[in-house]
């Protein structure tokens, strides 16, 4: 008896230790990843100049600015979620998202929301591509079937997230200056 007890306490700890992080919920009950950064060192124009970059250059292939204001930043973009086995993985899906920047004098915040899943198959050249264009709410409550394969995918769309919240601080702290390309000169080998 004693030993059932002990195995039940173990397993349960266990359990308990092994829980991910999780997306907040909104007002509306829509899965959102805010974060506000306090930056007393960076001026508003400067946290918007780098935001613009950020959106702009660095993920230019996949976000789409839709409205730049004064102090914030509107985009559209997306994120594939990938899975894994072992060693080997390939894409499971594609998350798109709304990304929404606000800065002021000494401080900014972030958030992402609206997020949409869209699953990936094998074409017939195997390439994987979507299966459909209309995206699943991530927020959606699966059914017992397909409960196990949408934690999953939750999880993974967090971790991304997560990565993405990460990187977008550590680009808005850093002092990166993007260069101007240079002009090449055309050399003539007709005069000398």
């Amino acid at each position: 008896m004693k030993y059932i007890i002990l195995f039940l306490l173990v397993a349960f700890s266990i359990d308990l230790s092994a829980q991910q992080k999780q997306f907040s919920k909104d007002d509306n009950g829509k899965f959102i990843y805010y974060k506000v950064v306090d930056s007393q060192l960076l001026s508003k124009d400067t946290l918007l100049q780098r935001a613009k970059s950020f959106v702009n250059v660095v993920y230019k292939k996949s976000m789409k600015a839709e409205s730049i204001t004064d102090t914030s930043i509107l985009a559209k973009g997306t994120m594939v979620i990938d899975k894994t086995i072992l060693v080997a993985g390939h894409p499971s899906g594609e998350i798109s998202y709304n990304f929404v920047f606000e800065a002021r004098n000494g401080k900014y915040r972030f958030w992402l929301t609206d997020f949409l899943y869209i699953p990936y198959q094998r074409d017939r050249y195997g390439n994987f591509v979507a299966t459909t264009r209309i995206g699943t709410p991530l927020e959606r409550n699966p059914g017992k079937l397909n409960a196990g394969a949408w934690k999953d995918v939750v999880n993974s769309a967090y971790n991304k997230i997560d990565k993405f919240g990460e990187d977008f601080k550590k680009y808005l702290a850093t002092n990166r200056v993007e260069k101007a390309k240079k002009k090449t000169e055309t050399i003539s080998t007709k005069k000398w």
